[in-house]
């Protein structure tokens, strides 16, 4: 795992600590902000719902975008740049929200910019990166990714305790680990360089079907996946239903990070040594454990538990998807494909959390968490019956 880590391109490393700096920032809010919502706001769960499903759906679907146009331009920073630019200049609205509009407003403007930047820069990856040590990649980007996820909410912990409970204060300070994200794209990604044989195509919409049926069935997979998963604000929500205090939920999102910052790099590097779909299922299955555990917790300990093993399912699936994507598509539709893939799930998601906020509020949490073990059951039995029909080079 080490030699494979020293292989990795100098401009992955780059991109995987401008994605734990813009994570510290992100997750200093998204930490904090459905507790903002329900005790500050007095919204309800399902308000958490529709806010966290929405923003998530707007960053995932303008990846669409943002992918077919970084193929059409054949150009992939100049987008990188400007959706963590945006994600930046964005922070301070969450400081001055006075509502559940205003919440919605400022996370759906700092999901666009998330979903602007996503699918050009794990396309700029793909084109940076060997294919041998593509998975390890993207894995090692993950665990930089997670370990900002981990940061972010201890020092928004530590913040809310100096301030004595101050949301407002902790947002406005959110806005400086944006800032070096911003710096370090500007001095250190760089745009691969062509070979000078290589022939110039441009891109046209049309070549959207150029896509594969791997790549289509890959994608149904995806969606199946994501419906077994909403948001992770429902961790935090039940964290301060068993007890937590409320400096203390965020502690939550530390622990569930940890474990996918720590899982994430060394499944890439076992997906490409033993292949992608035993993961996935794995994976898959253990989403079923964890929204089993936190149905029937009743204590801050085996919430954490849960927490812990919803970072092992996104450390063990989220990588290797990204991964899955880059093996099937030509380089000249990579962006798109990341951009079709990221609008489906982004659908997928935008469902998953409206459904479970409506059952948190009509019957309880843990009713919504056995219906995200049912789904997650029925994801699993439907993706080892379609993982069967993929055929291609990487294992």
């Amino acid at each position: 795992m080490v030699r494979q880590a020293q292989n990795i391109p100098r401009g992955v490393w780059a991109l995987g600590f401008v994605s734990l700096f813009m994570d510290i920032s992100s997750e200093m809010i998204h930490g904090l902000l459905p507790l903002f919502l329900v005790t500050v706001l007095g919204s309800s769960a399902l308000i958490v719902g529709i806010i966290e499903g929405i923003g998530e759906a707007l960053a995932l679907i303008v990846r669409l975008f943002a992918g077919v146009l970084s193929d059409y331009l054949k150009l992939r920073k100049p987008l990188v740049l400007s959706g963590y630019l945006l994600g930046r200049l964005c922070k301070p609205l969450f400081a001055l929200a006075n509502s559940a509009g205003f919440v919605l407003a400022a996370r759906s403007l700092d999901r666009i910019g998330k979903g602007i930047r996503g699918a050009p820069r794990d396309a700029l990856i793909a084109d940076l990166t060997p294919a041998n040590i593509r998975g390890a990649a993207y894995g090692l980007r993950q665990s930089l990714d997670s370990l900002g996820a981990v940061l972010g909410p201890l020092l928004a912990i530590i913040l809310m305790w100096l301030s004595n409970d101050n949301f407002r204060a902790v947002f406005w300070l959110a806005g400086i680990p944006g800032l070096l994200s911003v710096v370090i794209i500007i001095l250190f990604v760089k745009e691969p360089k062509k070979h000078p044989s290589e022939k110039a195509i441009r891109f046209q919409l049309s070549d959207i079907r150029k896509l594969s049926r791997l790549y289509w069935l890959i994608l149904t997979i995806g969606m199946v996946f994501t419906l077994a998963r909403f948001s992770e604000a429902f961790l935090l929500l039940r964290a301060e239903e068993v007890g937590s205090s409320l400096h203390l939920v965020p502690a939550m999102l530390i622990i569930m990070s940890l474990t996918y910052a720590l899982g994430a790099y060394p499944a890439g590097v076992l997906s490409d040594k033993w292949g992608r779909s035993g993961l996935l299922l794995f994976g898959l299955g253990v989403l079923i454990v964890t929204h089993l555990v936190l149905a029937f917790s009743a204590s801050i300990a085996l919430t954490a538990v849960g927490a812990a093993l919803w970072g092992l399912h996104l450390a063990l699936t989220q990588g290797l998807f990204a991964a899955l994507v880059a093996d099937i598509c030509a380089p000249d539709l990579r962006g798109s494909g990341f951009g079709f893939f990221s609008f489906a799930t982004g659908i997928a998601i935008l469902m998953a959390s409206v459904i479970a906020g409506f059952l948190w509020d009509q019957f309880g949490s843990h009713v919504s968490f056995l219906t995200g073990s049912g789904f997650a059951l029925t994801a699993l039995v439907g993706s080892a019956i379609l993982l069967k029909r993929i055929k291609y080079p990487v294992k």
